[in-house]
């Protein structure tokens, strides 16, 4: 409950100084910047070092990528009939192809199964994190340019992005030695990821201009929400599996976008606007989704 309460909070703490205008404008990019350039890398640093992988482990690692792709095939479909720009398609690449796996998807596993199965959706995290670190920066600088980028050029942006540079010193470092006395300052600085992000997202939010997004609002959360999962549901009649790790693996794929991509959606001059009513709006349907999902999985995947 605390955790919901926090979540709820933070949102509701951004939209009050929103409204009141009680911050100089722009505040929210010091924010974002503390959440992109030290908490983030921190993530990195924490969790990427711990994954063990397993045969097992292999269908929560598949199951992002599947929703990632899915999420791509999606938009170039969803372009063809419909008019938009590069930046909106930059932002719901970022929007549909990453999902709310650790502040909310943690909580939400804990209250519908139990603690010890975080250890399953830690993996589908840490997957959906190198992809966000990895494609899902890419995408968003791909975006931003007016014009196409040469590799060379696409790759210099890409290992400058301080995340990116920590998710490679967390794959290479433990090789040569022990993080684990840091963990102590790694969780401090982790805990502040989700409600200063949530903070951001609510000084941001303009409820006035979505009648002119409602297109793509619907088309974001509609997938998200409804066909991500449905998707890896799809792969789990495939690979003929059932049991807790693949409704972990579900569950986590049914969270609403990931509140970190909003925040690269704005560092990028994507469609921000967008991104930060997906997140809002989708924060408080997956509440409802999550429960009809995981009444599925009890019928199918038990």
């Amino acid at each position: 409950m605390t955790t919901f309460i926090l979540i709820a909070g933070s949102l509701l703490a951004g939209l009050i100084f929103n409204f009141s205008k009680s911050l100089p404008k722009g505040s929210y990019k010091s924010i974002n910047a503390w959440v992109l350039y030290i908490a983030m890398p921190a993530l990195s640093l924490k969790y990427i070092p711990a994954i063990t992988w397993s045969k097992e482990m292999l269908f929560p690692a598949i199951a992002p990528v599947i929703v990632w792709v899915g999420g791509w095939l999606s938009i170039q479909l969803y372009s063809r009939f419909n008019n938009i720009s590069n930046a909106t398609r930059g932002c719901l690449k970022l929007a549909l192809g990453l999902s709310n796996t650790s502040f909310l998807g943690f909580p939400l596993i804990i209250a519908y199964y139990s603690e010890k199965e975080l250890s399953i959706a830690i993996v589908y995290d840490q997957v959906n994190f190198i992809l966000l670190s990895t494609v899902g920066i890419i995408s968003a600088i791909r975006a931003s340019e007016k014009e196409e980028l040469s590799g060379g050029v696409l790759l210099k942006k890409v290992i400058k992005f301080p995340p990116f540079i920590a998710f490679i010193a967390a794959l290479i470092l433990p090789k040569f030695m022990d993080l684990s006395p840091v963990n102590p300052l790694l969780d401090k600085i982790i805990a502040t990821v989700g409600p200063l992000a949530l903070f951001s997202i609510g000084l941001q939010l303009k409820f006035s201009k979505w009648r002119t997004e409602i297109k793509n609002i619907t088309f974001g959360l509609v997938y998200k929400l409804m066909i991500a999962p449905a998707l890896v549901l799809l792969a789990a009649f495939i690979f003929k599996t059932k049991g807790i790790v693949p409704q972990i693996s579900l569950f986590e794929a049914a969270m609403p976008t990931l509140v970190t991509g909003s925040l690269i959606a704005d560092q990028y001059k994507l469609n921000s606007q967008l991104s930060n009513l997906l997140v809002g709006l989708g924060i408080l349907l997956s509440f409802l989704t999550t429960a009809f999902w995981w009444y599925i999985m009890q019928i199918l995947l038990s």
